[in-house]
């Protein structure tokens, strides 16, 4: 007996007994089974609630999308599923439905792109059945089979309702289109001008970062004390990002130009002008590229050489790395930068710097700490030249830069970006504005 149960134990050959089980009747066994799969039927749905959460931590733009779509989808299907609706615009109900998973895209300006092609599409292939249809019809009974068959356009068997099929075919395509649209632009927005924006303050942000980063690790002054490996390696690479660059940008620019103003970005912004900036970072990009390959070259320059113009190189890296960045700031603020002029003109001071210090190259230089003479007749004519292909390398960065600066200079007098003053004059007048009418306010005379 265990529990008020009576078991059934037998003797088996290793010595130890081993309890019968008892065999379940029909109903038992019914149960048993019903509930495991009451179980696993639960425990899938919390499997897929499960990934579908990892899914979302992982890439949250594609989690919204989904639900956005889905949102979309279920709208839409009320126009199949109930009756008025479905009354109201036929059986071509489901199209609407089919335009919704064709349009719907991640971007603003992407769907409002694919919903305009499909309109017109539909608009173009539905007046060219109906001239065809219009046509044959002209042609008499002997050739109208002829021109009705060449076309691949059947309206004869609903020759009444063609006018009817059209509309309604259009509008269900307006319905899927017009709620796609104001789904993508009202439910967490993606706006592929926005995109575009972020995307080329940080590649700005990586190119001043690379570039600085290569000369310090060249001259062996890069800090790493709280960075890690993999990190250092991430920021030191970042410029490749800018290589590969082009495709999107362009795929953005298309988009972003179909959208509707939004936050700081007005209609018809200025986005053709983000290329010619993606262009001038690649270019810039290119030179950070054959400067790393340079560094990373088995053929290097001698110590004593290196440590003559250390001091010019990382102060020009600094003063590149530093107009890199107020770009970004004047691209990430839409407001001209009163300091970016006085930075440009501080890093054309350093290249004079780096290459009187190239002509000024010692023909021998004493080592202190180790109280010997070292002459560069010792090194190689290679060794000698891989440092001349790097300071050069360094010069046509700035050069590279100064295209930059003209880009985004040209962006903010097309897009009429303010300076800062202007910004505080407009804050000051405001203020002045409020307290004006706050006294005006307190001095009126109360009603008796």
């Amino acid at each position: 007996m265990s529990g008020g149960r009576l078991e059934w134990r037998i003797n088996v050959p290793d010595g130890t007994t081993k309890v019968i089980e008892l065999e379940r009747g029909v109903v038992a066994r019914i149960r048993h089974e019903f509930r495991g799969l009451i179980i696993g039927f639960f425990t899938k749905i919390w499997r897929v609630l499960v990934e579908s959460w990892k899914i979302g931590v992982a890439e949250p733009k594609k989690f919204v999308h989904c639900l956005r779509v889905g949102l979309a989808l279920c709208v839409v299907s009320l126009f199949y599923y109930m009756r008025p609706l479905y009354e109201g615009i036929g059986g071509n109900a489901m199209w609407a439905v089919m335009t919704v998973v064709v349009v719907f895209e991640y971007t603003v300006g992407a769907t409002i792109c694919k919903s305009i092609n499909r309109a017109v599409a539909t608009g173009v292939a539905g007046s060219l059945g109906v001239g065809i249809h219009w046509i044959a019809s002209q042609c008499g009974q002997k050739y109208e089979p002829i021109v009705l068959g060449a076309s691949v356009f059947i309206f004869g068997y609903r020759v009444d309702k063609l006018v009817d099929m059209a509309h309604e075919r259009v509008t269900t395509i307006a319905i899927g289109t017009s709620l796609c649209i104001l789904t993508s632009m009202l439910i967490w927005p993606a706006w592929a001008g926005t995109q575009l924006h972020l995307q080329t303050i940080s590649n700005l942000e990586k190119l001043g970062i690379s570039l600085e980063g290569y000369v310090a690790e060249y001259f062996s002054s890069l800090e790493t004390a709280d960075v890690s490996e993999d990190d250092l390696t991430k920021r030191l690479l970042g410029y490749k990002c800018v290589l590969n660059s082009k495709a999107a940008e362009e795929i953005m620019v298309n988009f972003a130009r179909w959208e509707p103003a939004h936050g700081r970005f007005y209609f018809r912004y200025p986005w053709q002008q983000y290329l010619k900036i993606g262009g001038a970072m690649r270019s810039c990009a290119y030179c950070i590229d054959n400067l790393n390959a340079c560094i990373d070259s088995d053929m290097q320059a001698p110590g004593f050489l290196k440590q003559h113009i250390k001091d010019y190189c990382m102060k020009l890296s600094i003063c590149s790395s530093k107009v890199l960045k107020e770009l970004a700031i004047v691209i990430k603020s839409s407001r001209r930068s009163s300091s970016i002029d006085f930075s440009v003109d501080e890093m054309n001071t350093e290249v004079e710097h780096l290459q009187n210090a190239l002509k000024s190259l010692p023909y021998c230089t004493v080592i202190e700490n180790e109280g010997k003479l070292e002459c560069p007749d010792n090194a190689s004519f290679l060794e000698v030249l891989s440092l001349g292909t790097i300071v050069t390398l360094l010069i046509e960065v700035v050069g590279r830069i100064e295209e930059i600066v003209d880009a985004v200079d040209k962006l903010a007098t097309v897009a009429e970006f303010k300076t800062q003053n202007e910004k505080k004059s407009q804050q000051k007048q405001t203020s002045e504005a409020a307290d004006t009418n706050r006294q005006n306010q307190e001095e009126k005379p109360l009603d008796v």
